[in-house]
């Protein structure tokens, strides 16, 4: 029976490869990942069989391996290409595993030429950090699709990707992952279905979880792990491998350092209130796609429509903004920044409530240089907020603009959607010194943003230094770039090779120092030096990935041409040593067999990669308000009145909260009006009847729009709590400026520890 489903032959014969299992092994903060692939070829010729696929973008690839038939070979990590192409020449079996020069996510897998009717099953290992979410889980995602990837005009191309919908690929995907952290695993969530997660031990601090039977390749397969405690420092040194040189990268110990900054209470409540907020967005055609496969799932350019609308509503009064929109091209709201007031705000409101995913590719470079050019104001540090599915192909130029210009910004990044790259969207974050979020199934935006946002209002740090302190005889070179950014709650992995040896029970030291508001701060975390045994070398090939990527930014950034090439061998030599792949080198492997050719013309055959999207082309608030029993009589009074016949309570609007928002002003407060009113299920005139004496209409209605957010939105909290703190400081304004005991009665406005 013929297979038409995905990539066919002229023959309508099944394209080769056939299915994907993976292992994935957790170790606290990092995994291990193991993919299989098999591929059959079914053809009556040789063929040469090419998959592109994406992986995380600070992944380090460790490991390749092909299996046909019988005999097995191990790749090597070579530099590019000659050797592979010097062996089909001979006609014999290649593989090749290398990353895209353009885009450190993408990896290209091209199994050579594979005999008529034989199998080959190929094995690539990684390792990877886990991001750590706004609720201390740890994410790990293996990306399942490379959405069709932008190409600006004048570029070449990524190779022979092929786009497929979901439903037709071709193959099926199985996955089981073990977890171990020091601490107990408290639970595992996922967005595709888990079968029921097994503890291997009574302190539940192990465990085992496996994709639901039947799943196929079609989204994002994520796993978010939840440990007690998540947040405290941790530091593992881990053996060297006992066959590599002593005193080289892989034959030390290495040490891996987590730290988790802990800013002193009245340092965070010193929440900045200047700033000149910039918010770029993607309106390439792919934002026109669904955030998911589910029937319900919002469009990506609607959802960052409303997520600009809840920004917009909770910037800080003096602060400047603009609105970048770019796909082909680009455009911007003002000509240049503009003091935040309720005039800029409702000019931006009208513009983006016309904003359409209608201008064709994704070309983000020109309007990130726009933006750099401009010069900054004064007292207002800059803040970029990139909203974007990823789709594009020139990663590399675009984060290497960010890093050129880090010093006069930060910035934050979003991947939308499940195709958004890794490699973009935290290279863009981490070169310029900010924070990334991915949004994809059944996420909302707009609590991830306002995560950002608050990162954004802290006060910058300045003035990171790291240093170590360790007994005589061992030395420490640091493989980590210097850190730049910090943020409250924020982990930072620190990797260091250890040189020399110290005593059985010997201990090191490592403290962060750093100013914060003008607040000299440390922190500091003792650790033993004993290694850690069977842990698979995960932190030096994580370490050599970080030290990797660092000479590359090195062997590419104008200067003196000796200076390059230094560091592009220093790049080969690292990789090679570590048997971690770089844009310069790759795993290569040859099976030489008996020397003989094979017969027949080599035919090309690229694998399908799934694609979700049909579109290609173009607590309390910081401060609490605590009212009266009498006053709280009164607002019973708005919420339940008007229920006799004569005066019946109006259907409030399909999304209440997303309307309250709107109609809020720049300075906080709400007006007593027909639209907020309906919010409440009400009328405007059951709600002005209950309005106290002496009591403001402003004043009533914002009263009741803070506590409708409490009342009915609790569980949202995180979306609206800086336009609710605005509102309360509108509020104490107010009470100020009137006598004591008049208009506000028995409210009372409650300074918390965040403070506004």
């Amino acid at each position: 029976m013929v297979n038409c489903c995905g990539l066919l032959t002229a023959t309508k014969e099944p394209v080769p490869l056939k299915s994907v299992d993976v292992e994935v092994t957790v170790r606290d903060h990092v995994a291990t990942v193991a993919a299989t692939l098999l591929y059959e070829n079914k053809e009556q010729s040789p063929i040469e069989a090419v998959f592109v696929f994406p992986l995380p973008g600070d992944a380090a690839v460790c490991h390749f391996s092909a299996k046909i038939g019988q005999s097995e070979v191990v790749a090597e990590v070579r530099e590019k290409q000659k050797e592979y192409d010097d062996a089909l020449t001979r006609g014999q079996q290649a593989f090749l595993l290398e990353e895209s020069e353009k885009s450190p996510d993408v990896f290209s897998l091209s199994v050579g030429s594979l005999p008529p009717g034989e199998s080959a099953s190929i094995r690539l290992e990684y390792v990877t950090e886990l991001a750590v979410q706004a609720d201390d889980g740890l994410r790990f995602c293996l990306p399942a699709v490379l959405n069709p990837r932008y190409q600006p005009l004048g570029e070449e191309d990524f190779g022979p990707g092929t786009s497929v919908p979901a439903s037709l690929v071709p193959y099926s995907l199985s996955l089981c992952a073990s977890v171990c952290s020091p601490r107990p695993i408290t639970k595992v969530e996922s967005n595709c279905s888990l079968d029921p997660v097994q503890y291997l031990n009574q302190q539940q601090t192990q465990a085992a979880v496996k994709l639901a039977a039947g799943h196929k390749f079609d989204r994002d397969v994520e796993l978010l792990l939840y440990y007690k405690d998540s947040h405290l420092p941790t530091a593992v040194v881990e053996a060297g491998c006992a066959s590599a040189k002593p005193g080289s990268l892989m034959g030390d110990p290495v040490v891996m350092v987590s730290l988790y900054p802990e800013f002193p209470p009245a340092v965070m409540s010193l929440m900045t209130k200047s700033g000149e907020f910039l918010f770029v967005i993607d309106r390439s055609g792919s934002m026109s796609s669904p955030m998911s496969n589910a029937d319900s799932s919002q469009i990506r350019i609607d959802s960052a429509k409303e997520t600009l609308l809840l920004l917009l509503k909770s910037l800080p009064i003096g602060c400047y903004f603009n609105i970048y929109s770019f796909g082909s091209s680009y455009t911007h709201i003002f000509p240049q920044s503009v003091v935040y007031s309720q005039q800029t705000m409702d000019e931006a409101l009208k513009v983006i409530e016309d904003l359409r995913a209608d201008m064709g590719g994704t070309e983000i470079l020109e309007p990130l240089k726009h933006i750099f050019k401009q010069p900054c104001i004064p007292s207002q540090p800059r803040q970029l907020f990139v909203f974007t599915d990823g789709e594009v192909s020139n990663t590399k130029a675009v984060i290497d603009v960010v890093k050129r210009n880090s010093g006069s910004h930060r910035c934050f990044s979003f991947g939308i959607g499940g195709g958004a790259s890794t490699a973009l969207i935290n290279g863009l974050a981490k070169e310029g010194r900010g924070h990334a979020q991915f949004i994809a199934g059944a996420d909302r935006m707009q609590s991830k943003v306002m995560q950002s946002l608050r990162f954004a209002l802290q006060p910058a740090v300045v003035d990171i230094s790291v240093t170590w302190d360790v007994p005589a005889g061992v030395s420490v070179t640091t493989l980590t770039p210097p850190i730049t950014n910090l943020f409250q709650g924020q982990r930072s992995l620190i990797y260091a090779q250890l040189t020399g040896e110290g005593s059985g029970d010997a201990e090191g030291c490592v403290t962060v120092k750093y100013s914060l508001a003008e607040h000299p701060t440390q922190n500091q975390l003792n650790f033993s030096l004993k290694p850690t045994e069977d842990t698979g070398l995960t932190a030096h090939r994580l370490g050599a990935r970080t030290l990797i990527r660092s000479l590359e930014v090195e062997a590419n950034e104008p200067g003196v041409l000796s200076d390059q090439v230094k560091a592009k061998e220093k790049v080969v030599e690292v990789s090679v040593q570590s048997g971690v792949s770089s844009s310069l080198t790759a795993f290569i492997a040859v099976n030489k067999g008996n020397g003989e050719a094979l017969q027949g013309p080599l035919l090309r055959r690229n694998v399908p990669a799934p694609s979700t999207s049909i579109h290609t082309s173009a607590c309390l608030p910081a401060r609490s308000v605590f009212l009266s029993l009498w006053w709280h009589s009164n607002l019973c009074t708005a919420f339940t009145r008007g229920t006799d016949n004569a005066n019946l309570a109006i259907p409030a609007p399909r999304d209440p909260m997303l309307q309250l928002i709107s109609l809020q002003r720049a300075s906080g407060s709400w007006l007593l009006e027909s639209a907020l009113a309906a919010v409440f299920g009400r009328t405007l005139k059951d709600v002005e009847g209950a309005t106290p004496v002496s009591v403001s209409p402003e004043v009533w209605a914002t009263v009741l729009a803070v506590i409708w957010l409490h009342g009915f939105n609790n569980d949202a909290q995180e979306e609206w709590e800086f336009l609710a703190m605005k509102a309360v400081s509108w509020l104490h304004g107010e009470k100020g400026q009137r006598k004591s005991g008049n208009v506000l009665l028995g409210c009372q406005v409650q300074e918390s520890s965040m403070g506004m």
